[in-house]
């Protein structure tokens, strides 16, 4: 797109004949008012009418407006112009809206795709403001019009956050720090580096940047780079550390593809991991390629009350042909729904989540999967916020259920001879209901403070290493272990923090719960 200041300006060509659209303006208030709410009302969205002052024109306009609310308005855009774009690239802002407006054929078309637009481009977190105004076109070309796009550009580029959350993969929360500087290339980018510290010593340094649309690409690009560390000493004897890189390849509304690729290694400081976990102690790769699918219709992500949300997983694992490659299948699924009851802003959420992970490759049938990729449940995390896969429990801890194996015995009297290894699963099912109301306190409704009832269940069990082979459905899920309880929810822009008290129904001897009251803070997923 050429330089915006080299074309002629249409404002000054045709003073008499434009049309602004700014969603942070009001309306104007004059005798038109009637007419113009009408309009917004078909719309959907603030657009205002600045006609110009002679009242031949005012006529016009009058004219017009009659005519949409009539019927159809036939136009053509002939040009869409760009102005203000000091550092940002025209054909960014191009990318944004310049086939959305040219589709228009109708005056109303026109006005829904320039609202679309406007909120888009703020969307992108550039500018500051954004102005769509509509002058006539060309005189040879009746019926025609030109776009004016106006933006100002944002004066603080920088941004920061720090939280405290807890993660489905963590076994504690954390606090996390990040930076951000905006179009820094101009081409829409984002940069950011991010620090988070676990309280159970984990750790994490990342950065990465998010291009919105590149010329020779159709949808926005993100790259990251993150080494990061993680203890399992208590529930798994091992420490992690993984350095890696994730590309994000392909991202829209609904879908969202990515690779990743990581140096793992896998290691225990105590030497006292059992025999199970000392055989997968070692470096690996992992080479893999993740699509998810997903469809969130629900109103609300930390207090929903009606709608559903469906969470598809598909992640194939061994792409590098190096023997330490880690060849995996995995699927992962997980649906939600909220209903409301119509009283006490009341709504029932229920939902199941279900995964399965498999090795490929020679001799699959009598490998096993690597605990990194295996499914654990438990953990301080509502699984209302957990969305995306089997993950949470309420009032297990993490990595808190399964299979277990008995820690490396040695001739120590300090050592503790009832430790345990948890293996985790390759075949993960989880089930919840929560029923949510509002207290009769309206100082907790206008803070949206409110009260549920919750109860869950879920299971984990081994597939690999001929383990299928002794698998039963029916024994599966006599073996679901179970909780219920009640608790205050304090619902934030950022997360969700509950203070619960769990009971639980079921569980068995190696697992690792409590009856009591639980603090959870849940960052939406």
């Amino acid at each position: 797109m050429p330089d915006p200041d080299s074309k002629p300006d249409p404002e000054n060509q045709h003073p008499d004949n434009a049309y602004e659209f700014d969603e942070d303006e009001d309306d104007d208030g004059d005798e038109d008012d009637d007419v113009e709410e009408d309009e917004e009302d078909a719309e959907g969205d603030d657009v205002s009418f600045e006609p110009a002052t002679p009242r031949a024109v005012k006529l016009k306009m009058d004219a017009l407006v009659r005519r949409m609310l009539i019927g159809p308005v036939s136009i053509h855009v002939h040009d869409v112009i760009i102005k203000g774009n000091t550092k940002t690239k025209g054909y960014i802002i191009e990318a944004e809206a310049s086939e959305a407006l040219k589709k228009a054929t109708t005056m109303q078309e026109l006005l829904r795709a320039s609202n679309a637009v406007n909120s888009r481009l703020k969307s992108l977190g550039l500018f500051d403001s954004v102005m769509i105004t509509l002058d006539s076109g060309p005189p040879e070309i009746p019926g025609s019009a030109n776009v004016i796009i106006e933006v100002q550009e944002a004066g603080n580029r920088f941004s920061g956050e720090i939280g405290a959350y807890t993660k489905a993969e963590a076994k504690s929360s954390s606090v996390e720090g990040s930076i951000k500087y905006k179009n820094l290339l101009g081409y829409g980018d984002l940069w950011d580096g991010s620090i988070a510290y676990g309280f159970d010593h984990s750790a994490e340094v990342s950065a990465g940047v998010y291009l919105p649309r590149l010329k020779a690409l159709v949808a926005p690009m993100t790259a990251r780079a993150y080494l990061l560390t993680q203890d399992w000493l208590n529930f798994s004897s091992y420490k992690e550390r993984s350095i890696g890189l994730s590309l994000g390849l392909f991202s829209n509304r609904y879908h969202n593809l990515d690779y990743h690729l990581a140096l793992r290694n896998l290691a225990d400081p105590s030497q006292m991991s059992s025999s199970s976990v000392r055989r997968q102690l070692r470096h690996n790769l992992l080479s893999s390629l993740k699509y998810t699918l997903k469809i969130d219709r629900r109103n609300s992500l930390v207090r929903p009350t009606r709608g559903y949300a469906f969470v598809s997983k598909t992640q194939i694992g061994g792409l590098a042909p190096d023997s330490h490659s880690l060849r995996f299948l995995r699927q992962e699924f997980d649906l939600q729904c909220a209903i409301p009851l119509g009283f006490y802003h009341a709504a029932l959420n229920f939902g199941i989540s279900s995964g399965v992970i498999f090795p490929w490759g020679n001799g699959f049938l009598n490998m096993t999967t690597s605990p990194s990729e295996r499914f654990f449940l438990g953990g301080n995390l509502s699984p209302v916020c957990a969305l995306g896969g089997p993950k949470a429990l309420w009032g297990f801890k993490t990595r808190g259920l399964g299979s277990c194996e008995p820690l490396r015995q040695i001739n120590d009297e300090n050592a503790d001879a009832a430790g345990k290894d948890f293996h985790g699963g390759d075949l993960a099912v989880t089930a919840l209901a929560d029923l949510s109301f509002d207290l009769p306190s309206r100082w907790f409704r206008e803070r949206g403070i409110h009260a549920h009832i919750f109860a869950c269940a879920g299971n984990v069990a081994k597939l690999t290493a001929i383990e299928y082979q002794s698998f039963l459905v029916r024994k599966f899920i006599e073996s679901f272990r179970s909780s219920v309880g009640v608790g205050i929810v304090i619902p934030t822009s950022l997360f969700r923090m509950e203070l619960n008290y769990c009971y639980i129904l079921k569980k068995f001897d190696q697992d690792h719960a409590k009856a009591g009251f639980w603090l959870t803070f849940s960052r939406p997923s």
